[in-house]
């Protein structure tokens, strides 16, 4: 039977998933994923939505309500949260230690058909996970348009994301609580940042040089003209990275397929897949390789603390969005 209605669809991924098969084996990892896939899928139930199907290392589930896939996503969290704290036990497998867990959102017109469904907002909530980090949950602003205001208020813009396939740009959000404490206003009265807490990051490259206060973040560095800082090179993605601010710091998470390295001033090279670091001091962002290589496109950083960003003037301070 065929069903067309307006529902929320939720998309969850495990990740580290992979490289479980060679270090456990084959039958331990097949069973360390079926269980912890297993375990995020109650939650989908008991939030009242419906896990259309299983997707090897992760699901695709419906719900009628946003808040319920919210809900849901939450719960989810929480229980692999559980579950990788018990990777440390005796006994348990150390393959669940490594992994993280990614949820898109997204609402419109869907079609049902037999057991799976079809339409946008399918496709959009599967692109969007090539843009989560570890642990993050990413909606659509039609997801977050219709929560009530108090739920509303946990979630963040990222702005306009080019979508891999897809010929407009969604208006994304990324919900606040995960990394870093929950970052939904708490404080009462005038509060000033601690005075070692940085203030603003420069970015550099190919003679562009802006400036990003700490209140503008999230920004998005990639090729794409939605991107907040643009690199015009084939060899960085659309969305290639992204810097958050996560308590007190700027947080660079990768989001492209060959990966992000940050090399730091005193030499120190850190690599990402998907992964996230803080960015501190100065160095370089090399997007695509290595910042060793002349090759790689590479944005030159440099975290300013408050006596140097009083010292820039005005007009060097640019709005962040295209």
């Amino acid at each position: 039977m065929t069903r067309i209605s307006d529902r929320t669809v939720l998309f969850a991924d495990l990740r580290g998933s992979t490289g479980l098969f060679e270090t456990l084996g084959n039958a331990e990892a097949t069973s360390v994923v079926t269980h912890c896939v297993g375990a995020i899928a109650a939650p989908v139930a008991d939030a009242g939505g419906q896990v259309v199907k299983t997707l090897g290392d992760g699901l695709m589930a419906l719900f009628d309500r946003p808040a319920q896939a919210v809900q849901a996503a939450a719960r989810m969290h929480d229980v692999l949260d559980s579950m990788v704290r018990r990777g440390g036990e005796r006994g348990a497998s150390s393959g669940l230690r490594g992994l993280k867990l990614q949820v898109t959102l997204a609402r419109g017109e869907i079609v049902e058909m037999g057991s799976d469904a079809f339409g946008d907002a399918v496709n959009v909530a599967a692109r969007l996970l090539d843009h989560a980090g570890d642990n993050e949950t990413l909606a659509t602003a039609e997801v977050v348009g219709a929560l009530a205001a108090p739920q509303r208020a946990r979630w963040r813009s990222l702005d306009r994301i080019a979508l891999r396939g897809r010929a407009e740009p969604v208006q994304v959000h990324l919900l606040g609580g995960r990394r870093g404490g929950d970052q939904a206003p708490t404080q009462y009265g005038e509060i000033g940042p601690a005075v070692d807490e940085p203030d603003a990051l420069r970015l550099e490259w190919a003679g562009c040089a802006r400036v990003f206060p700490g209140e503008r973040m999230p920004i998005v560095l990639g090729r794409s003209p939605q991107a907040s800082f643009r690199l015009d090179d084939s060899r960085v993605s659309r969305s290639h990275c992204r810097v958050d601010w996560h308590g007190g710091a700027f947080q660079l998470t990768d989001l492209s397929f060959n990966g992000t390295s940050v090399r730091f001033a005193d030499g120190e090279v850190v690599s990402l897949r998907r992964g996230s670091c803080t960015l501190h001091g100065s160095g370089s962002i090399g997007l695509g390789g290595s910042p060793r290589d002349e090759r790689t496109p590479c944005v030159r950083f440099e975290v300013m603390r408050l006596d140097q960003a009083a010292s820039v003037a005005d007009d060097a301070w640019p709005m962040t969005r295209p």
